[in-house]
């Protein structure tokens, strides 16, 4: 049979211990799935439109109707009348799952392998190793990322003596903050974390492969493949789940096919049904409103739920683009706590705990902890308490554990689960789901908040600073605005491919929709009341991007000031001020990797916006392929 798959040049031989001759061949016979999967992503622009010229906000499914993809209705799914997943014995307990990783950009193998020996030595309970939001995409990162993991999981000696050298290294951090040893047996200590991988999203074409006839696969389809076919007989003999984080699914009929992808994977490696189990991250409002239904499509590999903070936030803002009395306030007055957000999560709580028809359960894993124990005595203290406080309210809420973007935060939060002493807070009594009128309304409340200059100020700052480091290669990145550089008692805050979309979209709601700022600013001259105006963003920006310009190398990469910087700002420039918003930012940023030509990056960035407001069509593919 002819090849349904091409490679980038020089990348199948590079990359041959990940491409094996059953790995190929797998890719080859799950590449037709693909044309499904660009329906349903022609389906998810189909339904935005629909959205803004019709003026719709989403409701609840009709529960009389079947779940595209299953046998099951509406009803049923919400009914818990399908057949679920027990816990496997090392998900029961994941009070802290670390995120990240398992590779540096355009690193030696060595440096590359010290991001996999930092998570599995962590003490995490479990390690997200991230495909997706937090790997960056230059050169080939995203295989030296399976790479990675596969010489962790398969314990090669390559690994192992980075291992020793950063157990050495941890050690030494935590004997001076921690007063202890973090590490004691660093052996064994391999083996305490359960590894995880998220796949990239279904809404990403992969880099490196695409179909013979030259356009785009599913990236979702890749990192799946790879990382099952690669290590599932290691991890299985381990004793270890197959596990996997499930990003930006919008609906059951998306899950259920996921489910469809993998239960053909689980065929090709002669694995059990379900063998394969997935956690769903709810990144996006219409999720919200079909949580029982995208259990039900996943069926016996669905372990549990994550509350992912910032994509959905980003989700909501972009959902209700077409409101012009949606406006939401200054990023850092959303939390958890914050209208829309706390019904989302209370919603994503009450679903895991219905019990489905073999009164089994599902897992919360609750949100990103972004705090970094590094900056002044009294920073770090004031960091470390909003952590804890925030771990203890997610306990508090019923969440069995939280996520960390860094191993040193680990064994600063996981205490609040341990003193608990609970494994998992799986069944814990909470009101039925309900699916009113009130109940759809209370998933895009708006409370009160500030909007201000400083908070428009952060917002370009760290937008700019985002881009220019996902084009260096870092997807994430310790960022602060740049009023703080140098200021130690402001920490460094973790920012992903999440953090930097809402930045962007809270910018184009407070500009195309003339947002009303709250409170005089002394600098511009601005008073309260002002609104958002074009000429104001155009300052801002013009300010902070100075500000960047004229940083210190250890904010502000100086080898980028005239290459990845000026491209970022272009970017930051026509997403927000463009009367058409983009779906995904992650479009302009992986098109322009790569690229340090200013005038070529703003070719590509017409080509795009252009493209999408005049065809309706994003522009995916790898253009330098």
């Amino acid at each position: 049979m002819a090849s349904r798959i091409e490679f980038r040049a020089g990348v199948e031989d590079a990359y041959d211990d990940l491409f094996t001759q059953t790995a190929v061949a797998a890719l080859n016979e799950l590449a037709p799935l693909d044309a499904e999967r660009k329906a349903l992503m022609a389906a998810r622009l189909s339904r935005r439109a629909a959205r803004v010229t019709g003026r719709e906000t989403l409701d609840f499914l009709d529960p009389a109707t079947h779940i595209a993809g299953t046998a099951l209705t509406v009803q049923q799914a919400r009914d818990g009348q399908f057949a679920g997943s027990a816990i496997p014995h090392d998900l029961e307990r994941q009070w802290i799952q670390g995120t990240g990783p398992a590779a540096k950009p355009r690193a030696t193998l060595v440096s590359s392998l010290r991001n996999a020996a930092y998570a599995l030595l962590s003490g995490a309970d479990g390690w997200m190793f991230d495909g997706e939001d937090a790997l960056g995409q230059v050169s080939t990162m995203s295989l030296d990322n399976q790479r990675n993991l596969k010489l962790a999981i398969h314990g090669r000696q390559e690994f192992l003596s980075v291992a020793e050298q950063v157990a050495s290294e941890m050690n030494h951090w935590s004997s001076g903050f921690l007063e202890r040893p973090i590490v004691t047996d660093w052996r064994t200590q391999l083996s305490f974390t359960t590894k995880i991988f998220r796949a990239r999203g279904l809404h990403l074409d992969d880099r490196h492969i695409r179909h013979s006839g030259g356009d785009g696969l599913s990236a979702s389809l890749v990192d799946a493949v790879l990382y099952i076919v690669n290590n599932e007989r290691a991890l299985r003999d381990a004793g270890s789940s197959l596990v996997l984080y499930l990003p930006k699914i919008q609906t059951a009929e998306e899950a259920a096919f996921w489910n469809r992808l993998l239960s053909s994977l689980e065929e090709l490696r002669h694995l059990p049904h379900g063998a394969i189990k997935t956690y769903v991250l709810v990144e996006q409002l219409e999720a919200s409103f079909q949580l029982m239904e995208i259990r039900a499509a996943l069926g016996a590999r669905f372990v549990g739920f994550n509350t992912g903070r910032w994509d959905y936030i980003n989700s909501v803002s972009d959902a209700l683009a077409w409101d012009p009395t949606f406006i939401n306030p200054n990023i850092d007055a959303i939390t958890m706590t914050y209208g829309y957000m706390r019904h989302y999560e209370d919603r994503v709580r009450r679903a895991v705990n219905t019990p489905d028809a073999l009164k089994q359960y599902a897992l919360w894993q609750g949100g990103m902890e972004p705090n970094i124990p590094v900056g002044s005595a009294e920073g770090v203290k004031r960091g470390m308490d909003r952590a804890l406080a925030g771990a203890e309210r997610e306990q508090k809420a019923g969440a069995s554990g939280k996520w960390v973007a860094h191993w040193k935060m680990v064994h600063i939060v996981r205490p609040v689960w341990e003193r608990v002493g609970l494994a998992n807070q799986s069944g814990r009594p909470f009101p039925p789901l309900t699916y009113g009128a009130a109940d759809a309304a209370a998933l895009t409340e708006l409370e009160g908040g500030p909007r201000t200059i400083r908070g428009a100020r952060d917002l370009i700052s760290v937008a700019v600073q985002y881009g220019n480091a996902f084009e260096q290669g870092m997807q994430a990145a310790a960022l602060k605005p740049a009023d703080f550089f140098g200021n130690d008692d402001v920490l460094y805050l973790m920012e992903d491919m999440a953090t930097g979309e809402i930045r962007l979209s809270i910018l184009w709601e407070w500009l195309h929709k003339g947002a009303r700022l709250t409170e005089d600013d002394a600098a511009t001259g601005v008073l309260e009341g002002a609104p958002f105006t074009e000429a104001l963003f155009n300052r801002l920006l013009e300010e902070e991007y100075a500000k960047l310009l004229a940083a210190s190398s250890k904010d502000v990469h100086d080898a980028s000031k005239k290459t990845t910087l000026p491209v970022a700002r272009a970017i930051v420039d026509t997403y927000v001020r463009d009367r058409v918003k983009l779906p995904w930012y992650i479009d302009l940023l992986n098109a322009l990797i790569g690229v340090e030509d200013l005038g070529e990056a703003k070719r590509r960035i017409a080509m795009l916006r252009d493209e999408f407001a005049k065809n309706g069509r994003r522009v995916t593919e790898n253009l330098d392929f």
